[in-house]
């Protein structure tokens, strides 16, 4: 933190390399690791954080849908730093439409009520930031989900399909194939 503070263009490159090797497996490091970006993002430059700020709130997004909680308490405590909201808000246009799906998913189905909470607050503050643009993310959101939910169900009316037909035109030869209709579907 010292050499940052000394060479402020060192910020965005820290960063970098902290979104590099970010510990994806490891609970507890990705807290420690958010601690720090909190500290770098509080001397950060408009500049430097403008050079990492994609990426970055892509990472943060990831953070907050964790089914870990203290990941995501952490990740949305960013939003209690002043500095922070400062630059998030000089840089909603890009800031807002990386979050705001994360944020839907999080007011929607996050088990642990604390981040629940925080999610919300974080939504109010966006909402009351700029409406207009927030608004628009909602609008363009819904209409993600919509055309999500139009394609998932041709998927499974041609898997439907695909199914019938195999029953009803089984395969000659010596080869036995068993097809049944899953019973439940498979996300990932």
């Amino acid at each position: 933190m010292q050499f940052i503070e000394k060479e402020p263009k060192l910020a965005s490159v820290v960063i970098k390399g902290l979104l590099k090797y970010w510990p994806i497996t490891n609970s507890q490091k990705e807290v420690m690791f958010l601690g720090e970006i909190e500290e770098i993002l509080e001397s950060i430059n408009m500049v430097e954080f403008q050079k990492v700020m994609v990426p970055l709130f892509w990472r943060i997004g990831c953070c907050i849908n964790s089914f870990h909680c203290q990941v995501a308490e952490r990740s949305l405590f960013l939003w209690n730093n002043d500095q922070i909201v400062n630059l998030i808000a000089h840089n909603r246009h890009v800031v807002l439409p990386i979050i705001f799906p994360v944020l839907e998913k999080n007011a929607k189905s996050h088990w642990n009520q604390a981040v629940l909470n925080l999610t919300l607050n974080v939504r109010k503050m966006f909402s009351e930031m700029d409406d207009v643009l927030f608004l628009s993310c909602h609008t363009q959101f819904r209409e993600e989900e919509a055309k999500l939910s139009l394609i998932a169900e041709k998927r499974k009316e041609a898997w439907e399909q695909l199914e019938n037909a195999a029953r009803h035109q089984p395969i000659a030869g010596n080869t036995a194939v068993l097809v049944t209709p899953l019973s439940t579907s498979i996300a990932c």
